[in-house]
Parts: structure tokens; sequence; C-alpha cells
């Protein structure tokens, strides 16, 4: 049975590919296939994030299926932890 593909496994891959195109000592044919290879990953990538900020905002939803959004621990308004305490 083949391994299913995971999110981390094809971060890991994209990462790699992306030093081998940036090393620039690839032939032409090969940068393109891995450049193609990244793109699929990407979207693949992409496609999970999708999914799983979905699955979230699903788990925030009240009794009502009003969406309830919380920031996480340690973060203030905008997002950022390092402005946490500053004005």
């Amino acid at each position: 049975m083949a391994k299913k593909k995971t999110f981390e496994d094809s971060m890991s891959q994209l990462e790699k590919i992306v030093e081998d195109l940036e090393d620039g000592d690839l032939p032409l044919e090969t940068a393109i296939k891995k450049f193609e290879e990244g793109v699929r990953l990407s979207r693949f990538c992409f496609d999970k994030l999708d999914e799983t900020e979905k699955k979230v905002s699903l788990l925030l939803q009240d009794q009502s299926g009003n969406l309830i959004e919380k920031p996480f621990a340690g973060d203030d308004a905008d997002g950022s932890p390092e402005s946490e305490g500053k004005s």
C-alpha cells in the first residue's frame, strides 16, 4: 500500500525543490520538471491548508451556526505575538 502524502512531507519536498532551483546548477529540462512538481506540491499544500481552515471554522461555530473567532493564546488584536503587551 502506498504511503499517504502528508502536508509536512509535501512541504519538505517543496523546500528541497526550491533549494535545487535556487542553486541554478540544473539543466533547463530538469529545472522545468522540478518547477512543475513544485507547482503540484504547492497546490496540494494550499488545498490542505484551505481544508484545515474550513474544519477549524466548523469547530468554532456556536449552536446557531455563527462563527466565533477567538485569538490564539499569546496573540493580540493584530495576530502578532511580538506586539503583546505593547501599546
